[in-house]
């Protein structure tokens, strides 16, 4: 408790010296100092109480009591590795086989969304005997060397493209080169992927996996036209290779409609691999990945086992079995449903009202809202994204921006947020932009 009093400029001079400078923080020209959390609030050293709106991690909210006892009580018995026989595990597994379609029935715990998309990669490439992958621009995968090869996001500013890496298109119908307006962006974009395909297998290369997040998010909060992925799949496993549904950011009844993000596709899509991190555990380190019989089975025949010091220990099963527990109860899948309905409604009400908001999407509690500098070229509107970040923090409301021009505001909050806070964030939101003389002209 004595860091918890330890003066804001004293904890951030010793940050400076003793971490790196690539582990940024928000708001970096005035931090928050964040003690305490509780539901959707963050509380700083002062007392002074913040609506999170973008915490997808803490998914059914900041200290949930029912997941911190959970923890507690499992913490007071035992915590050890995977390799001793224990119920947790089984009984998470079985209780995520039954959230998701039949065919995906085999379940490997780990620690992390990384690891989870590196062992997806391991998977796909042991089972088809191919190498390379297809990835959407802009997409973030995972920290790992082997993820950094994968996203785009991180690897253009690094060491480029690697030869096995190919990218399609990000399937944005307001930005990208098929829009709103297309008669058939779901098969445009598709055939995009398939182009891709071809142009890799006429160099002698074959494919392992596509993998894609079921609704982008670093690229800017993306909603794929409807049959996009089911199309895709069909390219991708007629060349060989399988489909990863990355869910890290989007899973767990977030969307709303779905427990998952990839059933937005219909019943009949199923991919060969479920990624799960992050919202899993409400911020304890747990992650999972779910795929079919046969994909493990060929795992299973190197011989060499797959073990994971801390993936599936019983606490972090422990942990994951609560949030589903609350998940439930509380009814927080329908809850996302309508605070995210009225939510979108009242940003396409603003989008009305001030010409700088250019696009409202979004389902469930994961929504964006691109801001442009004007209507025809839809220039992003980067400067007054970041300034508008920064008023609502000084409202005490904490949103952030992504996709490539940064000028997106992502609503990704715990799903315990109320109708009275998305009233509350629009409110603010329209005065704002109503009053403010900001030099841009927001």
């Amino acid at each position: 408790m004595a860091a918890d009093r330890r003066a804001k400029a004293a904890t951030l001079d010793l940050r400076r010296r003793l971490l790196s400078s690539s582990c940024r923080l928000f708001f970096p020209e005035n931090p928050v100092k964040i003690i305490r959390g509780q539901g959707q609030y963050l509380y700083d050293e002062q007392g002074r109480e913040y609506l999170d709106c973008i915490n997808n991690v803490a998914h059914v909210g900041h200290c949930h009591p029912t997941v911190v006892q959970a923890a507690h009580e499992q913490n007071l018995v035992l915590n050890t590795n995977s390799r001793y026989l224990h119920d947790n595990i089984v009984d998470y597994a079985q209780r995520l086989s039954e959230t998701l379609p039949e065919k995906l029935s085999v379940f490997y715990f780990l620690n992390s969304g990384s690891e989870a998309n590196d062992l997806a990669l391991r998977l796909a490439r042991q089972y088809t005997g191919h190498q390379d992958v297809v990835v959407l621009d802009h997409a973030y995968h995972g920290h790992l060397s082997s993820l950094i090869d994968i996203s785009p996001y991180k690897f253009r500013n690094l060491d480029g493209q690697k030869e096995w890496v190919h990218v399609a298109p990000l399937p944005d119908t307001y930005r990208g080169p098929y829009r709103e307006d297309h008669p058939d962006p779901a098969g445009a974009y598709a055939s995009e992927v398939k182009h891709v395909i071809s142009s890799a297998q006429k160099k002698g290369r074959k494919i392992a996996a596509f993998f894609a997040e079921s609704l982008p998010s670093v690229s800017g909060q993306i909603i794929p036209p409807a049959g996009y992925f089911s199309q895709v799949a069909e390219h991708i496993r007629r060349a060989g290779g399988l489909f990863v549904a990355d869910e890290i950011q989007v899973g767990f009844g977030r969307v709303g409609k779905h427990f998952w993000a990839f059933q937005l596709e219909g019943e009949d899509f199923v991919p060969d691999i479920v990624t799960m991190g992050k919202s899993i555990g409400n911020g304890h380190p747990v992650a999972c990945l779910a795929t079919t019989q046969a994909v493990s089975r060929a795992f299973e025949a190197t011989g060499v086992e797959y073990f994971n010091t801390f993936g599936g220990n019983p606490v972090s099963c422990a942990v994951g079995l609560a949030v589903l527990d609350v998940l439930k109860t509380e009814q927080l899948q329908a809850h996302a449903t309508n605070v995210g309905s009225f939510l979108m409604e009242h940003l396409s009400q603003q989008k009305a009202k001030h010409p700088i908001i250019g696009d409202v999407r979004g389902t469930g509690l994961f929504i964006g809202v691109d801001l442009i500098k004007d209507e025809t070229l839809r220039t992003p509107a980067t400067e007054e994204a970041e300034y508008l970040v920064s008023r609502l923090k000084e409202n005490y409301i904490l949103l952030s921006t992504d996709g490539p021009g940064r000028n997106i505001l992502k609503f990704k909050p715990p799903m315990c947020f109320s109708l009275d806070n998305a009233q509350h964030v629009v409110a603010k939101l329209d005065d704002i932009l109503t009053e403010d003389t900001h030099p841009t002209q927001i």
